[in-house]
């Protein structure tokens, strides 16, 4: 079952209108959080994990994307994590574990570093966020589709998108999403130089997931984001790119699931 809710929020002197997709009835609470692809990335996955684990699985859809509307006070990566340790708030959740890809992954990273009882554990997937000399994220905004995908799969004939197809509509929604990226993602290239240090203080039990065959970020980038955070364990997965929940959402299913059922603290 999906469902779609929205949850108005403080955002500074503004508010914030979060669009929610909810997939699953019950079960282990997840917080899914897409990357600059939009939630199309990671809502099939969603829709996969509540299918076949007893999971509700909540992806918000980051404001400014989507054709939605982006407080002004939401201008990076930072106050978005902000604003979705409130949503798990709003919701009254616990025991939830966080999952964020690529620009998602920086969210969850943030949101670890905030800290929060509400939370079990947290998946970094290929994420970005942090600065690691001698291996730069890949300067995506100035890459086509083609060239973006021959750097995010394993297998990218597999994935081939034709820009030509797209409607008038679909071409705004994906300008605005790239607007919205430019925004959280800052002036420092997809990373935050403060990021790494506030990560030394994280408490939550972290999951670093990277598929091998990333070359938007590659594996010695995630090795270094493992090392950042106190405990974290590295899990290299074979056989897939920059997004593993899209290329092999079989394989990386139960990946995320061992670990949050690891980590669970069983309170409703």
């Amino acid at each position: 079952m999906t469902k779609t809710i929205t949850r108005t929020l403080a955002a500074g002197a503004e508010s914030a209108d979060l669009t929610v997709e909810v997939h699953g009835e019950q079960g282990h609470p997840f917080l899914l959080l897409h990357g600059g692809g939009g939630p199309q990335t990671v809502t099939p996955f969603a829709a996969l994990l509540a299918e076949r684990r007893p999971a509700r699985v909540y992806v918000p859809l980051h404001p400014g994307f989507g054709g939605t509307a982006r407080p002004a006070r939401l201008t990076d990566v930072g106050t978005l994590a902000a604003l979705y340790k409130d949503l798990l708030d709003a919701l009254d959740l616990h025991d939830v574990t966080v999952v964020g890809n690529s620009i998602g992954g920086w969210i969850a990273a943030e949101l670890a570093a905030l800290g929060s009882d509400r939370i079990s554990g947290v998946v970094l997937v290929n994420a970005v966020g942090i600065e690691v000399p001698g291996h730069p994220v890949a300067d995506t905004f100035s890459l086509t589709p083609v060239e973006l995908s021959r750097l995010s799969f394993h297998d990218p004939s597999k994935f081939r998108f034709d820009p030509s197809a797209l409607t008038e509509e679909q071409r705004a929604v994906a300008a605005a999403n790239r607007a919205a990226l430019e925004v959280y993602a800052g002036p420092y290239a997809m990373a935050d130089p403060t990021l790494a240090e506030r990560l030394a203080k994280v408490a939550h039990p972290t999951l670093v997931a990277w598929g091998a065959s990333d070359r938007v970020v590659d594996a010695e980038y995630g090795r270094a984001y493992a090392k950042a955070v106190p405990g974290a364990e590295f899990r290299l997965l074979e056989g897939t790119g920059h997004m593993p929940q899209s290329e092999t959402p079989g394989e990386f299913l139960p990946v995320v699931w061992d670990f949050a059922d690891a980590h669970a603290t069983g309170r409703p």
